[in-house]
């Protein structure tokens, strides 16, 4: 029994903006039944047969990506071409209190399933949607992803080393956040409707989400008039407010290694002369802090040539025992495999995948004294949970379940 055990989720989110907000969920109790197309091999979710893979698997059934967020959740296939799959559809939601995906606008709509008609199926229904840009505005029918969602919201451009072009954010940041938002909005929803009762349809556009990520970027401008990148703007390593000096990371020894030291005033750079008995350190332009700040690049450059052949954990500690803000810039390896601290916090649990077996996924970073999440079952297999959700919990007789397959409903 988990927090949200009481709550089931009829879900037709994919890739990570979506499912990532309903993996939240279903890691506290909820049943999270997700849906895909059978005529298309699950598709609807790019990332189901996509690598990485576990080594020596492949296919279908063995996306990392895909298994690490959809863990804890039933499910199964339904073809809403067929009359016959809308009716199990319309059960379900009969029975379900929240609606999820993250389509395109207007998909579910055209499907028969907006928000209108789930209403006439449960009243106090919770529709949540999840597309760039809403259901409003001339950009409605736009279609994105995680890194489009990041250029348009202006996250792109805040992200760029000195002097140089933008530099984008990589990977899908958006995906990810805009997963987080999602299982919020769903939250508030569920906390209105147990209040009133009353049911609703949240329309979450990521792109709003990223656009509010630039909160101070925003004021900064609004207030004093000065745009994110500018000619000579600050190095995003140093510290402007406060300042600090030194403050950044350095290059240490070994193939793309690094240190993060700050010296928040004079005392931490005494402290750092003492750590480390470089004779720059007792050079008197470094003495003050404006000193430092108007000698940044020579410091910092002094810094880096006493950094560069040490070992960057060694650095870390040295400094740390000296009570010197400092850490290793850790690869994902170090963090995922050999930090002690992420181990006993438990954040990358092992689960059961009924193709890939043991498989280590993202676990979630918080925990609960009384009602912490749970994560042991892997991703469904397509259509693995058919017979169990149609059977078990909308009531359906074997019959009546194999003659749906045989029909090509399911």
């Amino acid at each position: 029994m988990g927090a949200l055990s009481h709550i089931r989720i009829c879900d037709f989110t994919g890739q990570l903006a979506g499912a990532g907000a309903t993996k939240f969920l279903a890691a506290f109790g909820a049943q999270v039944i997700r849906i895909e197309d059978p005529v298309n091999e699950g598709h609807w979710d790019i990332l189901r047969g996509m690598p990485p893979y576990k080594e020596g698997q492949g296919g279908l059934e063995a996306g990392g990506s895909f298994n690490n967020h959809n863990v804890e959740k039933l499910g199964i296939t339904l073809n809403l071409r067929t009359p016959k799959a809308k009716e199990v559809l319309r059960k379900l939601v009969a029975g379900s209190d929240c609606v999820t995906e993250n389509f395109a606008a207007g998909v579910l709509d055209r499907w028969g399933f907006g928000y209108e008609e789930l209403k006439k199926i449960r009243e106090d229904i919770i529709y949540v949607s999840n597309c760039g840009f809403g259901h409003v505005g001339p950009y409605e029918k736009y279609k994105t992803w995680g890194p489009v969602v990041q250029a348009v919201s202006g996250l792109t451009f805040s992200s760029g080393l000195k002097d140089q072009p933008p530099a984008g954010w990589g990977y899908s940041y958006m995906d990810h956040t805009g997963a987080y938002y999602m299982a919020m909005a769903i939250m508030l929803a569920l906390y209105h409707r147990n209040r009133t009762g009353e049911g609703q349809w949240v329309d979450l556009a990521c792109t709003e989400a990223g656009a509010v990520l630039n909160g101070p970027a925003l004021l900064d401008y609004t207030v004093n008039g000065r745009p994110l990148r500018r000619p000579g703007s600050p190095d995003s390593n140093r510290s402007q407010f406060p300042q600090m000096a030194p403050h950044g990371i350095y290059q240490a020894k070994g193939e793309d290694r690094w240190v993060s030291i700050a010296c928040r005033d004079d005392a931490d750079w005494e402290r750092f002369g003492t750590a480390t008995g470089a004779a720059f350190a007792r050079d008197s332009r470094y003495t003050t802090l404006a000193g430092r700040i108007a000698n940044e690049d020579e410091l910092d450059a002094a810094v880096t040539a006493w950094t560069i052949d040490k070992d960057a954990k060694e650095i870390a500690s040295l400094f740390q025992a000296n009570r010197v803000p400092s850490a290793p810039v850790q690869l994902p390896e170090d963090r995922v495999d050999h930090d002690p601290n992420t181990s006993a916090w438990g954040l990358w649990p092992t689960v059961h995948h009924t193709h890939m077996g043991a498989v280590r996924v993202d676990g979630l970073p918080v925990h609960m004294s009384r009602t912490d999440w749970e994560m042991t079952r892997g991703a469904p297999m397509l259509g693995e949970h058919n017979e169990y959700v149609l059977g078990e919990i909308l009531g359906y007789s074997g019959a009546e379940i194999a003659q749906m397959k045989a029909e090509g409903v399911l």
